[in-house]
Protein backbone atom coordinates (compact mmCIF):
# COMPACT_ATOMS: atom_id res chain seq x y z
CA UNK A 1 0.00 0.00 0.00
CA UNK A 2 1.32 3.46 -0.87
CA UNK A 3 1.87 5.94 1.69
CA UNK A 4 0.71 9.33 0.58
CA UNK A 5 2.49 12.31 1.90
CA UNK A 6 1.69 16.05 1.78
CA UNK A 7 3.31 18.26 -1.45
CA UNK A 8 5.74 20.59 -0.88
CA UNK A 9 4.29 24.47 -1.29
CA UNK A 10 4.80 25.87 -4.73
CA UNK A 11 6.72 29.33 -4.60
CA UNK A 12 2.99 30.53 -5.69
CA UNK A 13 1.44 29.17 -2.79
CA UNK A 14 4.18 30.42 -0.23
CA UNK A 15 4.22 33.98 -1.70
CA UNK A 16 0.34 34.22 -1.56
CA UNK A 17 -1.33 36.43 0.88
CA UNK A 18 -3.70 34.77 3.20
CA UNK A 19 -7.26 35.51 2.11
CA UNK A 20 -9.22 38.58 2.96
CA UNK A 21 -11.51 37.20 5.17
CA UNK A 22 -12.71 40.15 7.14
CA UNK A 23 -13.62 41.82 3.13
CA UNK A 24 -15.35 37.93 2.72
CA UNK A 25 -17.20 38.13 5.67
CA UNK A 26 -18.35 41.97 5.26
CA UNK A 27 -19.62 41.46 1.62
CA UNK A 28 -21.28 38.21 3.24
CA UNK A 29 -23.11 40.56 6.03
CA UNK A 30 -24.61 42.38 3.56
CA UNK A 31 -27.20 40.49 2.97
CA UNK A 32 -27.29 38.51 5.34
CA UNK A 33 -27.31 41.03 7.92
CA UNK A 34 -26.82 40.97 11.93
CA UNK A 35 -29.42 38.16 12.47
CA UNK A 36 -29.89 36.58 9.04
CA UNK A 37 -33.76 36.68 8.77
CA UNK A 38 -35.93 36.19 6.10
CA UNK A 39 -37.62 39.27 6.86
CA UNK A 40 -33.97 41.30 6.68
CA UNK A 41 -34.37 43.73 3.76
CA UNK A 42 -32.50 42.81 0.72
CA UNK A 43 -29.89 45.27 -0.74
CA UNK A 44 -31.44 47.42 -3.85
CA UNK A 45 -31.86 45.28 -6.69
CA UNK A 46 -28.74 46.95 -8.62
CA UNK A 47 -26.36 45.69 -5.86
CA UNK A 48 -28.08 42.21 -5.78
CA UNK A 49 -25.95 40.89 -8.98
CA UNK A 50 -23.04 43.02 -8.06
CA UNK A 51 -22.93 41.18 -3.96
CA UNK A 52 -23.57 37.92 -5.88
CA UNK A 53 -20.65 38.17 -8.25
CA UNK A 54 -18.58 39.52 -5.23
CA UNK A 55 -19.69 36.18 -3.34
CA UNK A 56 -19.05 33.60 -6.45
CA UNK A 57 -14.95 35.09 -6.82
CA UNK A 58 -14.90 34.72 -2.98
CA UNK A 59 -16.21 31.30 -2.94
CA UNK A 60 -13.75 30.77 -5.96
CA UNK A 61 -10.83 31.68 -3.97
CA UNK A 62 -11.78 30.10 -0.53
CA UNK A 63 -12.69 27.10 -1.64
CA UNK A 64 -9.17 25.56 -2.49
CA UNK A 65 -7.68 27.27 0.76
CA UNK A 66 -9.68 25.13 2.87
CA UNK A 67 -9.06 21.69 0.78
CA UNK A 68 -5.62 22.45 1.12
CA UNK A 69 -5.93 23.14 5.30
CA UNK A 70 -8.29 20.53 5.70
CA UNK A 71 -5.32 18.40 3.80
CA UNK A 72 -5.50 15.42 1.00
CA UNK A 73 -6.70 12.80 4.44
CA UNK A 74 -9.44 13.32 6.90
CA UNK A 75 -7.80 13.32 10.25
CA UNK A 76 -10.40 14.62 12.15
CA UNK A 77 -13.87 15.87 12.44
CA UNK A 78 -13.06 19.20 11.77
CA UNK A 79 -11.43 18.43 8.16
CA UNK A 80 -14.26 16.05 7.21
CA UNK A 81 -17.05 18.82 8.16
CA UNK A 82 -14.76 21.32 6.22
CA UNK A 83 -14.44 19.44 2.99
CA UNK A 84 -18.76 18.75 3.60
CA UNK A 85 -18.76 22.34 3.33
CA UNK A 86 -16.80 22.85 0.52
CA UNK A 87 -18.84 20.27 -1.40
CA UNK A 88 -22.57 22.33 -0.36
CA UNK A 89 -20.22 25.49 -1.52
CA UNK A 90 -19.60 23.94 -5.07
CA UNK A 91 -23.07 22.50 -5.30
CA UNK A 92 -24.93 25.72 -4.22
CA UNK A 93 -22.69 27.46 -7.42
CA UNK A 94 -23.80 25.32 -10.00
CA UNK A 95 -27.08 25.85 -9.57
CA UNK A 96 -28.80 29.17 -11.17
CA UNK A 97 -30.82 31.57 -9.50
CA UNK A 98 -34.12 32.14 -10.81
CA UNK A 99 -35.45 35.30 -12.40
CA UNK A 100 -36.82 38.31 -10.18
CA UNK A 101 -35.22 40.22 -7.12
CA UNK A 102 -36.47 38.02 -4.26
CA UNK A 103 -34.92 34.91 -6.13
CA UNK A 104 -32.00 36.78 -6.92
CA UNK A 105 -31.60 37.71 -2.88
CA UNK A 106 -32.09 34.33 -1.98
CA UNK A 107 -29.56 32.58 -3.99
CA UNK A 108 -26.97 35.49 -2.87
CA UNK A 109 -28.16 35.10 0.65
CA UNK A 110 -27.69 30.91 -0.35
CA UNK A 111 -24.34 31.90 -1.31
CA UNK A 112 -23.67 34.27 1.47
CA UNK A 113 -24.43 31.86 4.31
CA UNK A 114 -21.72 29.23 2.34
CA UNK A 115 -19.17 31.86 2.26
CA UNK A 116 -19.46 32.56 5.73
CA UNK A 117 -19.12 28.75 7.00
CA UNK A 118 -15.81 28.58 4.58
CA UNK A 119 -14.59 31.32 6.06
CA UNK A 120 -15.10 29.92 9.47
CA UNK A 121 -13.34 26.24 8.60
CA UNK A 122 -10.57 28.35 7.14
CA UNK A 123 -9.66 29.72 10.13
CA UNK A 124 -10.15 26.93 12.58
CA UNK A 125 -7.96 24.79 10.20
CA UNK A 126 -5.42 27.49 9.73
CA UNK A 127 -4.92 27.94 13.63
CA UNK A 128 -4.78 24.24 14.58
CA UNK A 129 -1.59 22.70 15.76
Amino acid sequence: MAQATAHSPTVEERDQAPPDLATMRGNALRLLGPDDGPEALPPAADEVDTLTLALRGHIELLVPEVERAAGSRFKDVQSYCAMACVGEARRKMSVPPLAGLDAGVAHARRLARSLSALCDHYETLSCRP
